[in-house]
């Protein structure tokens, strides 16, 4: 067992150090920033390395994206990624059997060559692709780069572009009603024959105030006359008749505001005062709606998440994959390890035989 184990090592150490292929990593360091800062916030170093739990979401979702398969559609397409990693003149166990094999099959071996991964304490994404020459590593990676970004830009103007509808269709109900509480208010004041009861009514008060008060002047004469004259004495009969037919005017005035009978003036100000509140919250609605729609345009017009780049994609000048001195050791090892194991066992079998 010892024997194949080191047979086994030597073959091994013949792959990694003689057969196996080089493979060259290029390496991209990025973050996502928002161009619209929340007013009062405070921009730390912490928040431009994204160490925010906004841009951690943001990261994740663009990491998911580069390791999806519309992301290797995409590489296939524009630098043959079929073509590349399945030459023939690699290693038969590093390359891709062929260049028919299945989405699924392709995709499995993308990610065996791709990695993407979050660095949680600086909250940066670390994206690393492998080539079998160091031109197409590098390429990998900036085509990554490129597409993280447009994808994080669309998939906010789409979002931006789906509120902006949905702030079109309400500032437009927004606006009918409006104009259907303004004509509310107007129907009314035709139909009272009023332009403003307030007014109206206002007014009315007065003309009663005025009239209490000649009423009070007219009672004080006719006490005093009272005083030194007989009750039918034409001063008095005069006084009496004025003061009754003030007291008949600020009835008839009063009955404008309060009448039990018909409809009040105080009720028609009453309907009036609630058309006009309802027109005018309808017209503040209006308007802010039309301020939310025209953020929504700003919004959806601009780019509102960049992807920045803290290391650009390295051209790798030596290949690190595959480490074949540590495969070779670690190999070795495992094989010896697992050769003494089955010594052992067949020593304790041959033991219980006995």
């Amino acid at each position: 067992m010892i024997s194949t184990a080191l047979m086994a090592s030597v073959l091994a150490a013949v792959y990694w150090l003689a057969i196996a292929s080089d493979r060259f990593v290029s390496e991209a360091h990025v973050i996502i920033q928002r161009t619209d800062l929340p007013g009062g916030q405070t921009v730390d170093f912490a928040s431009l390395l994204g160490g925010t739990s906004g841009n951690r979401g943001d990261q994740l979702l663009l990491r998911d994206y580069l390791l999806s398969v519309d992301m290797l559609q995409k590489l296939d397409a524009t630098l043959q990624l079929r073509a590349h990693y399945s030459d023939t003149s690699h290693d038969p166990l590093a390359r891709m059997w062929s260049p028919d094999l299945s989405m699924e099959w392709f995709h499995q071996y993308y990610l065996s060559r791709v990695s993407v991964e979050l660095d949680e304490f600086a909250g940066v994404l670390v994206i690393k692709a492998q080539g079998f020459d160091a031109n197409m590593a590098h390429a990998i990676t900036s085509l990554l780069v490129q597409e993280g970004e447009r994808f994080m830009n669309s998939m906010a103007h789409s979002l931006a572009q789906g509120q902006v509808a949905f702030l079109e269709g309400q500032v437009t109900l927004m606006n009918q009603r409006a104009l259907q509480a303004r004509q509310a208010v107007l129907r009314y004041q035709d139909k009272a024959g009023l332009v403003s009861p307030q007014a109206t009514a206002e007014n009315i008060a007065g003309i009663v105030g005025k009239l209490q008060a000649q009423r009070t002047d007219l009672q004080t004469q006719r006490s005093a006359a009272q005083a030194y004259l007989v009750p039918n004495h034409p001063t008095i009969i005069q006084l009496s008749q004025q003061i009754s037919a003030l007291e008949k005017q600020i009835d008839q005035e009063q009955a404008k505001l309060t009448s039990p009978n018909g409809k009040p003036l105080n009720r028609t100000v009453e309907e009036f005062q609630r058309l006009e509140m309802e027109a005018a919250f309808a017209q503040d609605i209006y308007k802010t709606g039309l301020t939310a729609l025209e953020k929504g345009r700003i919004e959806a017009t601009r780019m509102i998440k960049k992807v920045s780049v803290l290391q650009a994609p390295t051209v790798p000048e030596y290949a690190l994959e595959p480490r074949r001195f540590y495969n070779t050791l670690v190999f070795t090892l495992v094989a010896l390890l697992l050769a003494g194991v089955a010594h052992l066992l067949a020593a304790i079998v041959r033991d219980h035989k006995d």
